[in-house]
């Protein structure tokens, strides 16, 4: 475990929390994505070497705080809240076994469902006067979700944990900082939408930021997130475990069960993938596809931002990629960039 303090991280984000997101925050169905992992089971695997462990929960309430504090709406703050609703164990990692790399957007369609058959959630809603449907859908709030490379409330927040997590690219005492020159700004649409009072802290965050993605395009996270979508699959096939215990059992809880079932079924298929996902350490790059290994070859998603910055003296917001030409560089490097054909990692013996 590293030394980030969540609660220090979440101060920033909103130093006014709003009392009414404890009482939604006692919610089973939110309480469940305590034990789901933001960086999608890789926290699970040596081939990554992740500092903390960033819920899917810290990330809800992280996405609310900075939703509230720079709307003060309650309708907007609950849609943040609760927008990873239906995330599974090993969040995208699901996507990944469902074929979804490109928008990982594949369980995100049970999102209404979940809201609306939770009683307890309703009762809540209807005391304070607010409609299921105004929070089903974070999308329609531009400052908590809007397209890339625009910035929101849920992709500010992810960042930030995603990248001191991953390689420490950030410390609490530089999100403070980045954090603070972050504004509500007007964007070409005349949407409200997040960017930054000035052109240095935006440049520093896009560089940040591109530092974290391209992990994310590497064959390390491909394969990792591959993998766990494949032992996923062939868990359920086995019986070892049913698709609702993705929503019913956190990650550490299924990763036993996995420990117990490779070592109950010591020959079967889903005992040599689960093996070589807790022992890999090393990726091999490759034009090929390798023999006797697991490989992997595709694209995935392109997370990428183009933050606003503010105008001098009333001019309108534009983006840094106009005004900086380090941005656009940058951003052309990482659009341009493209990793070895095939990841590959020998299968565990």
């Amino acid at each position: 475990m590293g030394d980030f303090s969540i609660s220090k991280y979440h101060s920033f984000l909103c130093p006014d929390r709003p009392d009414f997101l404890d009482e939604y925050l006692t919610l089973p169905s939110l309480q469940r994505l305590g034990g789901i992992g933001l960086l999608c089971g890789t926290d699970w695997t040596p081939l990554f070497h992740n500092k903390f462990f960033y819920s899917r929960l810290d990330h809800s309430v992280g996405t609310a705080l900075i939703t509230w504090n720079f709307t003060h709406d309650k309708r907007q703050t609950l849609a943040s809240l609760f927008h990873d609703i239906a995330t599974p164990a090993f969040s995208h990692a699901v996507d990944f076994r469902n074929g979804d790399r490109l928008k990982q957007e594949s369980t995100e369609a049970l999102t209404h469902d979940m809201i609306n058959g939770d009683l307890d959630l309703s009762e809540m809603l209807f005391r304070d006067g607010i409609y299921k449907y105004e929070i089903d859908d974070y999308h329609r709030y531009p400052v908590a979700d809007n397209d890339i490379p625009g910035l929101s409330a849920d992709r500010l927040e992810y960042m930030y944990p995603s990248g001191a997590a991953l390689c420490g690219e950030w410390t609490l005492d530089e999100i403070e900082k980045s954090y603070s020159a972050v504004t509500l700004l007007k964007n070409e649409k005349r949407q409200d939408e997040l960017g930054f009072a000035g052109e240095e802290a935006a440049l520093d965050y896009v560089r940040r930021f591109l530092d974290v993605s391209l992990i994310l395009q590497k064959g390390e996270d491909k394969i990792a997130m591959q993998l766990a979508g494949d032992i996923i699959g062939e868990a359920i096939s086995c019986g070892y475990i049913g698709e609702g215990d993705l929503y019913g059992m956190d990650e550490q809880s299924l990763v036993a069960r996995f420990e117990d079932c490779a070592d109950t079924n010591p020959g079967d298929r889903f005992s040599r993938l689960f093996r070589t996902f807790r022992g890999m350490t090393e990726l091999v790059r490759s034009d090929i596809k390798l023999q006797d290994h697991y490989c992997v070859s595709f694209d995935v998603k392109r997370r990428y931002v183009d933050p606003l910055v503010r105008g001098d003296g009333g001019a309108p917001a534009r983006r840094i990629s106009e005004i900086s030409p380090e941005a656009a560089r940058l951003i052309g490097d990482f659009l341009a960039f493209q990793d070895s054909l095939w990841a590959c990692v020998r299968y565990a013996p």
